[in-house]
């Protein structure tokens, strides 16, 4: 595999396993914090996600790998510190849940622009991000860094 070919893969891994650790920790934080207006349900939901029933922190962890390969393609032109790169990638997954997939799904544009749900969006997707961007410079080969 080429030097793009095993940052996509690695960055697939570090964005699923960053939903797992990162995203569910803070959703799980949010939880147990139970603060009003930002409650959240359990941690690690498995409730099946149409139209194949995948339990939905699967379904998030594959989302995650997704986005997780473009950080990894973009790793050349990335800067250290990767967490703050990688923060900057949970915004924008943050933005296009707001903006493309809500939308997609009939929900209301901009979280129905309820301050709550932004803030609980870009904290989840935020300490997302940084995950990814601590997780991918840790299990990335260095000779493919930067090829």
């Amino acid at each position: 595999m080429n030097g793009s070919g095993t940052r996509a893969a690695f960055g697939f891994a570090a964005g699923a396993i960053a939903v797992l650790t990162f995203h569910q920790a803070m959703w799980a934080l949010l939880h147990f914090l139970n603060l009003p207006g930002m409650g959240m349900p359990p941690p690690y939901p498995i409730t099946p996600v149409p139209p194949w029933g995948v339990p939905r922190v699967l379904d998030l962890a594959f989302w995650g790998g997704l986005y997780g390969i473009l950080f990894g393609l973009a790793l050349p032109w990335l800067r250290p510190p990767y967490w703050l790169e990688g923060l900057g990638l949970g915004i924008i997954a943050a933005l296009v849940g707001f903006f493309v997939v809500a939308p997609l799904k009939g929900l209301a544009i901009g979280g129905g622009w309820m301050a709550n749900n932004w803030v609980r969006s870009l904290l989840i997707n935020g300490f997302w991000g940084i995950g990814v961007g601590l997780i991918l410079p840790l299990i990335l080969p260095r000779r493919t860094r930067y090829a």
